[in-house]
């Protein structure tokens, strides 16, 4: 999702970000609204959706304050065409921390339609019925203040991703094992996009962003439950367990010429650099280290197209964590070091860590 979209600001240490598509809806918007009333009409509905999607991204501040209550940080924001995604560094695995977190959000859209609503009966407005919004025509606090209640409502549809199916698991993990609500929360959502899927085909195809949105919830309902299911699996083991251990490094003074050869002679993709002490230094990617051939060619410094890994690991880290981090990082890989020498020993990917599974898997059912 980040290599689609492009930093807006950074608001209390959170990164707002724009996925490109959310350009693409503007630029729809703008033409219905120039196709239906000439540019005022075009500018007016502009200011509608920049002033829907402000109330999208004060919703998923919502989830941001809650989570940090709890220790919990919330490296960025993204906003995309459906809504807001605020990429937790992990989540809550206390249901009251999760259910909390999860209302959060919501609740600033009720908020801010309860405030609306104050503002319009104050100045004596008329309020519309959800089947009177127009983008072009009417009044804008009114339509506003309905579309936060419809925020509310969509994102209390109890599945994934949405605020609902967290809703829903939190309250099941109450009663049964973590997994299992997860499952059982990540089925509920998937049988709901199966029938809306089914319900938009029959009745409402003129709408195909709706086929979308449902086939969305159906692969986040799975992915949810997949990443919990990979999470039992690998409780209990250590970043050793699942580490690459047999790789290609680079050394501070290669150049590009030397990562072409390794790149092209074997499978690895991205290479370590280190220094003389073989203390992990940064992370020559594939696509950076094409970016920087085609600029400067092949006897550059390596150095200079590589990118850093803020996150380090050592071998006796909690593997659950690791993947965790990997997950919130940019980097495609984490350096694992030795903790006397800082020495780097090896590189924990979302790769090897899915061989690991399978062969834990196999042995467990030849046993």
């Amino acid at each position: 999702m980040r290599s689609w979209s492009f930093r807006l600001t950074i608001i209390a240490g959170t990164e707002v970000r724009i996925h490109f598509t959310f350009l693409l809806l503007l630029a729809f918007f703008f033409w219905m609204g120039a196709s239906q009333g000439g540019l005022p009409a075009a500018l007016e509905t502009m200011g509608f959706i920049v002033a829907v999607f402000t109330c999208v991204l004060l919703h998923e501040f919502g989830h941001v304050t809650a989570a940090r209550h709890y220790g919990i940080r919330t490296p960025d924001i993204t906003l995309l065409p459906i809504g807001g995604v605020a990429r937790l560094e992990r989540m809550p695995r206390e249901p009251v921390h999760e259910l909390v977190v999860a209302l959060c959000g919501p609740l600033v859209n009720v908020v801010i339609a309860g405030f609306i609503l104050g503002v319009l009966l104050v100045l004596h407005l008329t309020m519309p019925t959800v089947a009177d919004i127009d983008l072009v025509h009417g009044g804008f606090l009114a339509q506003l203040m309905v579309w936060n209640i419809f925020m509310v409502a969509f994102n209390m549809i109890p599945a994934f991703p949405m605020d609902g199916g967290r809703v829903l698991r939190a309250v099941l993990a109450m009663f049964m094992d973590y997994g299992k609500a997860t499952r059982a929360a990540a089925s509920i959502g998937q049988t709901i996009a199966v029938f809306a899927f089914i319900a938009v085909l029959l009745w409402w195809s003129q709408h195909p962003l709706l086929l979308i949105i449902a086939l969305f919830i159906f692969m986040s309902a799975g992915q949810e439950a997949n990443m919990v299911t990979q999470e039992e699996t690998t409780r209990g083991l250590r970043v050793r367990d699942a580490m690459v251990t047999d790789f290609h490094t680079l050394g501070r003074g290669a150049t590009l010429q030397e990562a072409v050869t390794l790149l092209l002679n074997g499978t690895q993709h991205d290479f370590p650099i280190v220094d003389s002490e073989g203390r992990f230094v940064g992370l020559l990617q594939r696509q950076g280290l094409i970016g920087a051939l085609a600029e400067h060619g092949l006897q550059h410094p390596a150095v200079t197209a590589m990118q850093p890994c803020e996150t380090m690991l050592h071998p006796m880290d909690d593997l659950n964590s690791a993947m965790q981090l990997l997950r919130s990082s940019s980097c495609p890989m984490l350096p694992v070091l030795d903790p006397d020498s800082e020495k780097l020993v090896g590189l924990l990917t979302t790769e090897n860590i899915g061989e690991m599974m399978m062969v834990r898997a196999a042995l467990t059912n030849a046993a």
